[in-house]
């Protein structure tokens, strides 16, 4: 009986250094992929996808402008650090934009192009390019607005709700049970030490797909078995929001970034 109980002590630890194992083995792994693809491909996916983004950006419209025209936060034709201060609200919109839909608003109307000309693939594009250009930047996101701070309140709100048969949410992975339901996923730990909001856009070589965060939410709502969000969406927006604000202070290290 004895030695049962002794080996049952013994298992917390087992599984804390069975965690950490798994967390370090991701990150060679991250480490490996990386290198494989540099010595295959000669340049990183992000750094391709962001070329194009860069090719999209200048690109003129139907009006005849490039995105150059168009404001992200810092007054037109500034890009230099405005993703690290997204989302926020525009008065032009009257609401609180991410990345993703102000590049769609510029596309749209600025640069004169349909609704449905403003392909994911480029929106995507166009966002790993304006996060190369926050390199090294600070997450400063305000809550200034009425608008800003209602949007807080729902992104909270729905960062911590449970539904659904699973009765899960955001939280359940990313707070309750970081370093278990999530423990290998390291960035896992949104919240916290990871600092999770500055690692998007990323691209995933787990899947090979370029993602902004407004993709990353709506997989995780997949994941949990609930309907995604629509793309652009206030819910979206307002997890963003509250996840961004959150993280403000920390360094965009790699932008955009590898992930797994």
């Amino acid at each position: 009986m004895w030695r049962w109980i002794w080996l049952l002590s013994l298992l917390p630890l087992a599984l804390v250094l069975a965690q950490g194992d798994s967390a370090q083995s991701a990150k060679e792994e991250l480490a490996r992929q990386k290198e494989l693809l540099r010595q295959t491909m000669g340049i990183l996916p992000t750094e391709l996808v962001t070329e194009q983004g860069k090719e999209v950006f200048f690109r003129k419209g139907p009006s005849g402008k490039s995105m150059e025209a168009c404001d992200f936060g810092l007054g037109a034709g500034v890009i230099k650090g405005a993703m690290a201060r997204l989302p926020r609200y525009f008065p032009d919109t009257q609401r609180v934009d991410d990345l993703d839909t102000r590049i769609v608003y510029c596309m749209t109307q600025v640069q004169g192009y349909k609704p449905e000309e403003a392909k994911r693939p480029d929106v995507v594009a166009v966002a790993f390019y304006l996060a190369s250009q926050s390199q090294g930047e600070q997450v400063q996101v305000a809550l200034s607005t009425p608008q800003e701070q209602t949007l807080y309140a729902l992104g909270e709100k729905l960062f911590y709700a449970r539904s659904g048969s699973r009765d899960m949410g955001c939280a359940a992975c990313h707070v309750d049970y970081v370093g278990r339901r999530a423990g290998p996923l390291f960035y896992a730990d949104v919240l916290g030490e990871d600092r999770s909001w500055t690692h998007w856009p990323a691209y995933r070589y787990s899947n090979d797909q370029s993602w902004t965060m407004e993709d990353r939410i709506r997989a995780c709502y997949g994941n949990l078995g609930h309907p995604r969000p629509d793309f652009y969406s206030v819910p979206i927006i307002a997890l963003e929001l509250f996840m961004a604000h959150k993280t403000n202070g920390a360094k965009l290290e790699e932008s955009p970034a590898f992930v797994r």
